[in-house]
């Protein structure tokens, strides 16, 4: 996902965006447990995204202060 897809989502977007994100995340890391993980490197990039989505919700809630 890119920063600029992220800054056109609402607010409700985002956090379903980030709660989606942190499932899948916690799937895969239960496949790399039982060893039928295929893709390791998709871990990487959706903490990477929470991390985006994350950093936009808190830009937004200072730039509404």
């Amino acid at each position: 996902m890119k920063a600029k897809d992220i800054r056109e989502m609402t607010a409700e977007e985002l956090d379903r965006a980030a709660e989606e994100s942190r499932k899948e995340i916690f799937n895969l890391r239960l496949q790399g447990q039982t060893g039928q993980l295929e893709n390791p490197a998709r871990i990487r990039l959706l903490r990477k995204d929470v991390a985006r989505i994350e950093t936009e919700k808190t830009a937004r809630r200072k730039q509404a202060k």
